[in-house]
C-alpha cells in the first residue's frame, strides 16, 4: 500500500515540476556528492556502503537531469586531496567507481567523460575510465564528467602546462606567448574543454564551501547547498534546487 507521505511528497514533486519554467532550467549542473562517509557512520554501515549507496544515486539523479533535458551534469566523486587518505578508505572508494563507470557506460545513454589527473589514480582504474568514455563517445545523450582525482588548482596548472607544451611545438617563445595568453587560451587546455559552464553547483551535506571544485568555470555559477547527504538526496530536493535557481537573477558578476 502507498503510504500517505508518498502520496504527498508525489503531489508536491508534480507542482514543482509544473511550475519549473522551461527557459530556466541550467544547461550544466555541477555537483559535489558530499556525505557518503558520514551517512555511512550515521547509520552504522560499512565504509564502502556509504559509497554504494552514493553511487547507486548517482543513475537516479541522472535521470532526473535527463528529464529536464539538462546538457551536462559534472559529479565530483573524488578530489585529488581524497587521495591522501589511506588505502583502507581509497581502495573500497576505486573499486565503487569502477564499477559505477562500467554501469553508466552500460546504459547507452549518456557520454561519459573523465574529468581529473588520471595519472594519479591506479592503472585499473584509469582503465576502466577511458574504456567507458571510449565506449560513449558517439552517443547522442547528456555529457556526464566523472570527476575523479579531480583539484581546481591542479586542473589550472595543468592547463596551463598543457597550453605551453602546445605553444613550444609550434615554436612559440615564451615572450611571445606572454604578448598574447588571455582566459580563452586557458579555457581551451582545462579538463572541460569545450562545454559550457556550470550554471548551477549544487553541494549536498550542508557544507558551504566550494572546496576548489571547477574553480575556473564555477565564476559565475549559482551556488545551493543541501542539507541532505547525498545517498538521501531526494528528486524532492533536485527539484527545490532548479526551483531556486530559476528565481535567481543571474548577474555574471555585474
Amino acid at each position: 500500500m502507498v503510504s500517505v507521505w508518498s502520496l504527498a511528497y508525489d503531489l508536491y514533486e508534480r507542482r514543482l515540476l509544473r511550475n519549473l519554467p522551461e527557459d530556466k532550467i541550467p544547461h550544466h549542473i555541477g555537483v559535489m556528492c558530499d556525505g557518503n562517509r558520514r551517512w555511512a557512520k550515521a547509520f552504522g554501515e560499512e565504509l564502502e556502503g556509504g559509497y554504494v549507496a552514493g553511487a547507486d544515486k548517482i543513475e537516479e539523479f541522472l535521470g532526473w537531469c535527463d528529464q529536464l533535458h539538462v546538457k551536462v551534469v559534472t559529479l565530483w566523486l573524488l578530489s585529488t586531496d581524497n587521495l591522501s587518505r589511506s588505502p583502507a578508505e581509497t581502495g573500497p572508494l576505486m573499486r565503487v567507481i569502477e564499477d559505477l563507470v562500467d554501469e553508466l557506460a552500460s546504459t547507452g545513454k549518456w557520454r561519459i567523460l573523465p574529468v581529473g589527473a588520471l595519472d594519479l589514480l591506479p592503472a585499473a582504474t584509469a582503465r576502466r575510465l577511458k574504456a567507458a568514455a571510449e565506449r560513449t563517445a558517439t552517443v547522442d545523450g547528456m555529457a556526464v564528467n566523472i570527476a575523479v582525482a579531480y583539484g581546481g588548482r591542479r586542473e589550472l596548472a595543468d592547463a596551463v602546462r598543457s597550453l605551453l607544451h602546445e605553444r613550444a611545438a609550434q615554436g612559440t617563445t615564451i615572450e611571445e606567448l606572454a604578448e598574447v595568453i588571455d582566459v580563452e587560451h586557458i579555457a581551451e587546455h582545462l579538463y572541460t574543454r569545450g562545454q559550457p559552464d556550470p550554471d548551477l553547483v549544487i553541494r549536498t551535506s550542508g557544507e558551504q564551501r566550494m572546496s576548489g571544485f571547477l574553480l575556473w568555470q564555477s565564476v559565475h555559477s549559482e551556488f545551493y547547498v543541501c542539507e541532505a547527504m547525498w545517498p538521501d538526496f531526494r528528486r524532492t530536493d533536485f527539484l527545490r534546487a532548479i526551483r531556486d535557481y530559476a528565481a535567481r537573477n543571474r548577474r555574471f558578476g555585474a
